[in-house]
């Protein structure tokens, strides 16, 4: 018995400031299976009381601090067993700090990733808008955010942007959103027919909702127009311009049975010659 533990003791060189027992070994490994089945345990727990969409979430946020728990545990075990960790970092200092260098972004993810999962500010199917580009939300992990764009390509986002960035969520307060078209028509045409006409051309569409109703705004008398605003509330923001082109045509269409222009913007040039002004 004596001398398996002699065995089990006895110090291996590594490096020159670094060794290693077999004894150490094994009680490394216990250390980090206990630890393993406490996270497993402690994960089941917390599953209990979630909700069946959060399970996602946490099982990433398991994930990552479930290998910080092992890094830790594992130095602090080799500490106590008496292994000079120092020589081991000061060799692997250059190392660890190019290594921190080049992780500095994905520990921004990561952290960012965890706000939003904490504070919800973005679901999945949320309709988003980004550094001017619009996608609905199919799926946030802990370290980027995938999203798919109105021409159906694949957008991921890693997670620091959304706090660099100003974010804006289209169906955070519900999935109807309120949209409008402008347009400006000739000055002397009849105010309340282009009223009526534009709520007949938004009416027609069926993507717009019968309730809140649509409405019309005279919003200002431009410079060769008079300006209107059709106001619609849609069910699918995220097909908003589809929606908006369709209206579009069909105001176009109204507009041109019922004779009423849309004028183009008109300047009066006054050019005065060099001759005309000796002349004078």
């Amino acid at each position: 018995m004596r001398e398996i533990l002699d065995f089990l003791n006895a110090n291996y060189k590594i490096t020159d400031t670094f060794s290693l027992s077999i004894m150490d070994i094994i009680v490394l490994t216990i250390t980090l299976a206990t630890a393993s089945v406490v996270l497993k345990l402690l994960k089941k727990i917390v599953n209990r009381k979630l909700l069946p969409e959060n399970e996602l979430k946490i099982r990433s946020i398991f994930s990552y601090f479930s290998w910080i728990i092992y890094v830790v545990i594992f130095l602090v075990t080799m500490n106590k067993m008496g292994v000079n960790l120092t020589a081991l970092f000061a060799a692997s200092a250059a190392l660890l700090i190019g290594v921190g260098l080049a992780l500095q972004t994905l520990f921004q993810d990561i952290i960012s990733g965890i706000f939003i999962m904490i504070d919800k500010s973005v679901h999945a199917g949320d309709v988003i808008e980004l550094d001017g580009k619009v996608g609905r939300v199919e799926e946030i992990k802990l370290r980027t955010t995938r999203a798919v764009t109105l021409s159906n390509k694949v957008m991921i986002i890693p997670n620091h942007l959304y706090l660099t960035n100003s974010l804006y969520n289209w169906t955070q307060n519900g999935n109807t959103t309120r949209e409008s078209v402008k347009v400006g028509v000739a000055y002397g045409s009849d105010v309340q027919l282009v009223k009526e006409l534009l709520i007949k051309a938004a009416k027609s569409h069926p993507s717009v909702l019968i309730s809140p109703p649509v409405s019309v705004l005279f919003e200002d008398f431009g410079d060769s127009s008079l300006n209107f605003k059709v106001v619609f509330t849609l069910a699918d923001s995220f097909k908003t311009q589809f929606t908006q082109s369709d209206i579009r045509f069909e105001i176009d269409k109204l507009f041109r049975e019922h004779n009423i222009s849309i004028p183009f913007p008109q300047r009066d040039v006054h050019v005065y010659s060099e001759v005309s002004r000796q002349v004078k």
